[in-house]
């Protein structure tokens, strides 16, 4: 979530409440947060010296917006050109799109390759277990269960080659644009 609040904060500096409006509007689509999760995580970017209160607006309840440093510039750089990590594809790899636009040009088709090369890895590792999986003998009792958590592992590798479709075009996109 810190890389992501960073992103935003590399967009606009926001307050709390922006920060909010922003993951309900449009961060939602891939990543959840709720107001409590997003003050710890400020409060931890602003403990690392990562973002800074631009300004505290007058008030009884002296609103803080805040903005990146040079410090959180360069670990969102870091992060965002770096291998896509976690054992969630889409938590890897959905944000550092959102934000790809934040990158210079050039440096924005290593990160589609990066994770295209994730999805590659995820997909081989679905498709071998599967083909484990199909010389396993299923007892009776556990074939109803069984039937339906084969059709997950499927919708799973199916889920993964659309991925791997969808970067790789989007991939070829980002390269033709570079090429102008």
């Amino acid at each position: 979530m810190a890389h992501v609040i960073l992103g935003l904060l590399l967009i606009a500096p926001q307050s709390l409440y922006g920060l909010v409006k922003a993951f309900e509007t449009g961060v939602s689509l891939f990543y959840s947060a709720s107001s409590g999760s997003i003050k710890r995580a400020l409060d931890g970017l602003l403990a690392q010296g990562l973002i800074e209160a631009a300004s505290i607006e007058p008030g009884a309840r002296g609103k803080k917006v805040y903005r990146v440093t040079d410090a959180g510039r360069a670990e969102f750089g870091s992060w965002m050109t770096g291998d896509p990590t976690g054992s969630d594809l889409e938590a890897a790899a959905l944000p550092r799109l959102f934000f790809l636009g934040l990158l210079e040009p050039a440096d924005r088709a290593p990160v589609l390759r990066r994770i295209t090369a994730r999805i590659e890895s995820d997909l081989d590792g679905l498709v071998a277990l599967s083909r484990r999986l199909d010389s396993v003998d299923v007892p009776d009792e556990h074939r109803d269960v069984a039937t339906h958590q084969f059709a997950t592992l499927d919708y799973g590798i199916a889920s993964h080659r659309f991925a791997l479709a969808w970067f790789r075009d989007h991939l070829a996109r980002e390269d033709q644009r570079e090429r102008r």
